[in-house]
């Protein structure tokens, strides 16, 4: 199978939803989302228990999402709460990468390369991922210490003056280069992933990736964008519109009065109580009435089936309520997924834009170029045909050597019989 055929240009972003929406990539995501939560969640109730709270008071209180904010805390309790905040975030950057190689390999037409093959490809680059927004940063921080330290100078009676005017120009140029370099730290958190997932490039070679992204495509970077993120928010709403639905027609079918009845209703009602209290439904509805205010526009798109019981709950049971908290967890799952499809959407429309960038910008057709995996497998067949070329010339000297034994030994023969006559 060959490599997709893309336009490169605007034409290709409208691919990502569909190229998104595969288990394969919605898997990693669900991983490293859920490797990352893990750790927040860890590290979080760690902080608060250095707050001063008790573990059940903070579990009663927060449930499954806990946060610092709000709480009184001294600084290594904040330190601990951002240690979680910044592996979730490492975790969801390492998916990035591992589904930007996937992307890499189906549109160059190998669908059989595995997510745990993208998954050891994160682990041998993963260097990249992590220092080369570093770098950017040190960057930046290294020219406000030294513009400190300028200010510091000029802050001298009498010479301090001059040594601010006479290098005026130094420093605007060196402010101009600041203010730049923070939107190149902007490129490169935004696709830093897509660049190690396809490009292959060390730490280096991402930060001069960056640079060359945010001077040469700047316009590109935000109008693709903006196509890009509605595409993220209706591949969300339509697919956790046939998520819900299916939930509401399980629970229309179990939650029947000849089947589970109110068991189900209360199953399900603690199970959503744990996994999407109401809060967290508040805020889900504030940020989409939100984002569909900002764009102008209101839509509804009618339910088939509704998520709650139609019979009402009743006194819960032991059996019940631990049926409700394993329901808690497919629950849990399956909104994962969805957060997950839209992380997927993101980090395609990265990858196909990081690929529109090196075709226009350099005329690299990234499709058709190898990359280390093919090169590997290039050097693997020629080590093995070199190899299949000595067993057949270490052959064919075998089946020479009996040859020259017997003519010999023939001619030997002749002398002996010649001597006799």
């Amino acid at each position: 199978m060959g490599p997709m055929n893309l336009y490169f240009d605007v034409r290709d972003i409208f691919r990502a939803p569909r190229l998104a929406l595969s288990g394969k990539k919605i898997w990693i995501f669900i991983v490293g989302n859920l490797a990352g939560f893990i750790a927040y969640w860890v590290f979080t109730y760690l902080s608060l228990a250095m707050s001063g709270m008790a573990l059940s008071d903070a579990i009663a209180k927060y449930g499954l999402y806990p946060c610092l904010y709000g709480n009184e805390a001294d600084w290594y309790s904040w330190v601990t709460y951002f240690i979680g905040v910044e592996a979730w975030i490492l975790a969801i950057y390492m998916a990035c990468t591992a589904v930007s190689r996937v992307t890499l390999k189906q549109l160059k037409g190998n669908d059989f390369f595995s997510a745990g093959d993208a998954w050891s490809y994160v682990h041998k680059h993963w260097h990249a991922v992590v220092f080369s927004p570093v770098a950017i940063g040190l960057i930046i921080a290294f020219f406000i210490v030294f513009a400190g330290f300028f200010a510091l100078l000029s802050s001298i009676p009498y010479l301090g003056e001059f040594l601010f005017v006479v290098p005026y120009v130094l420093y605007f140029f060196g402010s101009v280069f600041t203010l730049y370099t923070l939107f190149v730290l902007f490129v490169s958190l935004v696709y830093t992933s897509s660049i190690v997932g396809v490009y292959e490039e060390d730490t280096m070679g991402t930060v001069f990736q960056s640079y060359s992204i945010a001077w040469s495509q700047p316009w590109r970077v935000i109008a693709y964008h903006i196509i890009l993120i509605p595409l993220v928010l209706l591949g969300l709403e339509i697919l956790s519109w046939f998520w819900f639905n299916a939930i509401g027609f399980i629970n229309y079918v179990f939650g029947c009065e000849w089947f589970m009845a109110g068991k189900l209703s209360n199953m399900a009602s603690y199970a959503s109580s744990l996994v999407c209290p109401a809060w967290i439904c508040e805020m889900a509805a504030c940020v989409r009435n939100c984002v569909a205010g900002c764009l102008g526009c209101s839509y509804s798109l009618p339910s088939l089936f509704s998520t709650t019981c139609a019979v009402p709950t009743s006194v819960m049971s032991g059996t019940e309520a631990i049926a409700g908290v394993v329901l808690a967890v497919s629950y849990f799952l399956i909104g994962l997924s969805i957060l997950s499809y839209g992380l997927s959407i993101v980090s395609v429309g990265e990858t196909l834009m990081f690929i529109i960038f090196k075709k226009k910008s350099d005329d690299d057709d990234l499709l058709q170029r190898k990359d280390e995996d093919e090169l590997e497998e290039d050097m693997d067949d020629e080590f093995s045909f070199d190899d299949d070329e000595d067993e057949t010339d270490s052959d064919d000297a075998q089946e020479e050597s009996p040859d020259d034994g017997s003519n010999g030994d023939d001619s030997g023969d002749s002398d002996n019989s010649d001597s006799e006559t």
